[in-house]
């Protein structure tokens, strides 16, 4: 059982400038871009018309934009978020990109307020160690779905989230839990979902600290002129938001570039020593 003692809120420092500042950073535009393309697939092979995700603020930088590419596929989408300021920046943030979605303000994860079989998809990227009742959420997940149940979360064996845990950011541990990270133990909560597809996601040539490059630089003790302005400054800016709303349109170019582990022709067991996010994929198994 998640033992809520142990979970605090999201810091509000994680999400609240990102919702006028869209320089999230290299890493976070590749992760956006390469779930997209993910988001693609799975729109195309199973013809998705409707998608609740919920929760919408795991992933660090922008907070609510994770399912952006799901509405411009022409999905109908529901967002849920607990916080009301956060949900109200989200939603001026897609009337800047003149998309339309629904938007609900629900604290109980443990109990959505939607009817059985609402959506063709659910899903949550990266939120589930941030809730107290993450095993209620994934069961309303399934309940409230009629074929697809995606859940990510962050890979906890691949370099860099070591290098959080034990170097750089120790404290983190104490406002998530843990175990969620576990892919199997996700697994096991999907009750009457048949698991078709798992493996990884986000697999770029570096590794994952959830930090700007010149802040981890810094908590690393190197002291580079020439590096620091390399990651900093206006030459330094990376944005989602300036490519959905075509200031940029190259950054699709630009990131691809960098995907050659991700679409490397091997068995994803062996990405995952590097990958940032393991996923699993289930289809609901008929209630009838």
């Amino acid at each position: 059982m998640t033992n809520p003692r142990t979970i605090q809120p999201l810091p509000v420092e994680r999400w609240k400038k990102y919702l006028t500042d869209y320089n999230e950073g290299l890493g976070l535009v590749y992760e956006r871009l390469v779930l997209n393309d993910y988001l693609d697939r799975i729109v195309s092979q199973h013809n998705l018309r409707s998608v609740l995700e919920a929760p919408l603020f795991g992933m660090a930088g922008v907070s609510g934009i994770n399912s952006v590419r799901l509405a411009q596929r022409g999905c109908a989408v529901t967002l849920v978020d607990e916080n009301a300021e956060r949900l109200a920046g989200i939603e001026r943030i897609w009337g800047e990109l003149n998309l339309r979605a629904t938007f609900v303000h629900h604290t109980d994860f443990a109990r959505l307020p939607f009817d059985d079989a609402s959506f063709d998809l659910t899903w949550e990227w990266a939120g589930l160690w941030y809730l107290p009742n993450a095993d209620a959420l994934l069961r309303e997940l399934v309940r409230v779905s009629r074929n697809l149940v995606f859940v990510a979360m962050p890979n906890r064996v691949q370099v860099g989230y070591l290098m959080r845990k034990f170097l750089l950011e120790r404290d983190f541990v104490n406002y998530v839990d843990e175990s969620w990270a576990d892919i199997n133990r996700i697994k096991r909560e999907l009750r009457d979902v048949k698991i078709i597809e798992e493996g990884v996601l986000d697999v770029p040539p570096w590794p994952d600290t959830v930090m700007p490059a010149s802040q981890v630089l810094r908590r690393l003790g190197i002291k580079s002129k020439k590096l620091d302005a390399q990651f900093t400054g206006a030459g330094w800016n990376w944005s989602t938001m300036d490519y959905y709303l075509g200031r940029r349109p190259e950054l699709k170019a630009m990131i691809d570039r960098y995907t050659f582990i991700e679409r490397a022709p091997i068995p994803w067991q062996i990405k995952a020593i590097w990958a940032h996010h393991r996923y699993v994929l289930g289809q609901v198994k008929s209630k009838k």
